[in-house]
């Protein structure tokens, strides 16, 4: 006999947090691309604003989703401040890029290159943990690990600004 329930469930909530991960892991490493070289690969910087439009599709289908259903796997405003949060990482990888070239850079310093790799290494992690987060599983341990990076990339934002002044 077929399941029918009155109280509508979403379980897809999971499989969309991994595709903003996803899309946010291949905004980071485009970014560390575009910074890789002198001057700036300035063709990188549409491809990340492509990749922001369609974050921002998903965490408006996601935010859409959780006002239609009853009954979610998570707190609901724990999947709205996931979701609008994994939008605002995408939003701050797409404003890194357009600083880019709204200042046409020519020259990358090491500490550019060294955040956009923390970034990289940060975004990977994400997506580590939201492909965890369903099982429930080793995040906190994710987490963890990505809070060291934001310290580390705290370290060298600020070595950079020294070295400029």
């Amino acid at each position: 006999m077929a399941r029918f329930s009155l109280i509508p469930r979403e379980q897809q909530f999971f499989k969309d947090f991994c595709l903003l991960a996803d899309q946010i892991r291949t905004g980071a490493h485009t970014l560390k691309e575009m910074l890789s070289v002198d001057p700036p690969d300035m063709s990188k910087a549409k491809p990340i604003k492509d990749l922001e439009h369609a974050c921002d599709k998903e965490t408006r289908g996601i935010i859409d989703k959780l006002n239609r259903t009853f009954v979610t796997p998570l707190d609901r405003e724990d999947i709205h401040a996931l979701a609008t949060t994994l939008d605002d990482v995408m939003d701050a990888i797409d404003a890194a890029a357009a600083v880019i070239r709204l200042y046409k850079v020519t020259h990358v310093r090491p500490g550019a290159r060294r955040l956009a790799e923390i970034i990289t290494d940060s975004a990977d992690l994400i997506n580590e943990a939201i492909g965890a987060l369903e099982g429930r599983e080793g995040v906190l341990e994710i987490c963890a690990r990505i809070n060291q990076l934001e310290h580390e990339a705290g370290r060298v934002h600020q070595d950079a600004i020294v070295a400029l002044f």
